[in-house]
């Protein structure tokens, strides 16, 4: 697998880890009882993207390592499952 390859893997794995953390640990206004005046009362009160970037990172890293085994090291690939529909 080369570098450029690599990066983009991690890039979409990423984006992917991203979405799963998102909601973890999040309070809406409505739960804090501090509603900001012409916002949606479903919207969090508190939001640090620091925090939820790097918990993305280091899960992504973690995710992208196994991803890294099962296929360089282990070897495992597409082709290493069976063909469900004949003839592909």
């Amino acid at each position: 697998m080369g570098l450029i390859t690599s990066i983009a893997i991690y890039f979409v794995i990423w984006w992917t880890v991203l979405f799963v953390v998102l909601p973890f640990g999040m309070r809406s206004q409505i739960e804090d009882g501090e509603i900001v005046l012409g916002s949606a009362h479903g919207a969090p009160s508190r939001f640090s993207f620091g925090r939820i970037a790097l918990i993305t990172t280091v899960a992504a890293a973690g995710v992208f390592a196994l991803f890294y085994v099962v296929t360089e090291v282990l070897g495992y690939g597409p082709d290493s499952f069976p063909h469900i529909v004949p003839g592909t």
